[in-house]
């Protein structure tokens, strides 16, 4: 399947149905009355975060998603049916945001999240509701109300465990292939990868979802290269493997590229833990090998490790080193979610559901 990170969509709301002008006509009444029903209430418009999906590829193939209208008040006091709510399922991670590109309307992150992005029109009043001492035979009803329509954007941010960063042709599709089974292109040219790839990795039996980011080179949070566009990916990782070619000319400067378009674009991703990787050792001599992990401990105080993802060495320990902060942010969800529970518990009772 095709990955798709971004797309954009109209949405409409279901419009409300008009009331009824109508009168009793039964035999033997002789003041029969109005008796026009009220107009059903047009459906809404939902989204629903679902843990079975991982890409917006089905949004490229339907960009318009209109909800049902409310029928028309009949006769006999029976009002017309409420129309079906639309409900659109995105991947965990999505973000709602509005069309001028900036406005985040909602973010979904949690597994069962329900936004309401467009409310169904209100039914219009039918005669019978008109009726009063001195206007006993009302000639008129209200017309339905209109839904709400717009165009939204659909932004994917993937959420992992684990964000696979460095330059192009690092070894992060190597390694993402040695240590799960995930199957990534791999290329000796840059920007093989072209979009973002998940793989699931299992160390000591803790489970690590890895995100293989697309090369970032010199200028990307301005969009050169593949761009800032696959930046947003790592948002939402809680630690970061920083891979490193050992056999660049400049490992140093390479370490501190990557480490500059971070903080260019969001400065609180530098805050992350970070486990750097020198990648491609079985190239080198043990002295070379000495003298660039010499290098680049005095740039960064990050642990650093020497592996090879091709000849699977060391990639085990450094799996076990980055296993170390995953659990954290995994322990402040359970709280969070208990929280979340708490409060619920204490809050006013709601007697509707949006999915009835």
């Amino acid at each position: 399947m095709k990955f798709l990170d971004q797309a954009k969509i109209y949405l409409k709301s279901g419009d409300g149905g008009r009331g009824c002008v109508s009168f009793r006509r039964e035999k033997y009444i002789e003041f029969g009355g109005p008796n026009g029903g009220d107009g059903g209430k047009g459906g809404s418009v939902y989204f629903v975060a679902v843990e079975n999906l991982n890409t917006l590829i089905d949004f490229r193939y339907q960009q318009h998603f209109k909800a049902q209208n409310g029928q028309h008040g009949m006769g006999s006091e029976m009002s017309g049916a409420k129309g079906e709510d639309l409900i659109i399922k995105v991947p965990v991670g999505t973000e709602i945001v509005a069309n001028d590109g900036e406005t985040i309307l909602a973010d979904m992150v949690e597994p069962g999240q329900i936004y309401m992005a467009a409310k169904g029109g209100d039914g219009g009043r039918g005669n019978t509701r008109f009726k009063t001492s001195t206007n006993q035979a009302p000639r008129y009803a209200e017309p339905g109300w209109p839904g709400e329509e717009m165009w939204v954007w659909l932004r994917l941010k993937i959420i992992a465990d684990v964000g696979l960063i460095g330059l192009p042709n690092a070894g992060k599709s190597t390694f993402l292939t040695a240590v799960t089974k995930a199957r990534p292109k791999i290329a000796d040219y840059p920007f093989t990868t072209l979009h973002p790839n998940l793989g699931v990795a299992w160390v000591d039996e803790k489970e690590l979802v890895l995100a293989d980011i697309p090369g970032l080179i010199e200028g990307a949070h301005e969009g050169i290269g593949l761009g800032d566009r696959f930046l947003k990916h790592v948002e939402r990782c809680s630690v970061f493997l920083h891979l490193i070619d050992a056999t660049s000319e400049n490992i140093v400067q390479d370490y501190k590229t990557i480490r500059k378009e971070l903080e260019l674009y969001e400065r609180k991703l530098t805050e992350k833990p970070e486990v750097v990787a020198l990648n491609k050792i079985d190239s080198l001599t043990a002295d070379e090998i000495k003298k660039k992990l010499s290098s680049l401990k005095k740039v960064t105080k990050s642990p650093v490790f020497a592996i090879s993802a091709i000849a699977n060495m060391n990639t085990t320990d450094c799996l076990r080193e980055i296993a170390q902060y995953v659990p954290m942010r995994k322990h402040k969800q359970e709280e969070d979610a208990e929280l979340k529970i708490q409060e619920t518990e204490t809050a006013p009772k709601k007697s509707w559901s949006p999915l009835d």
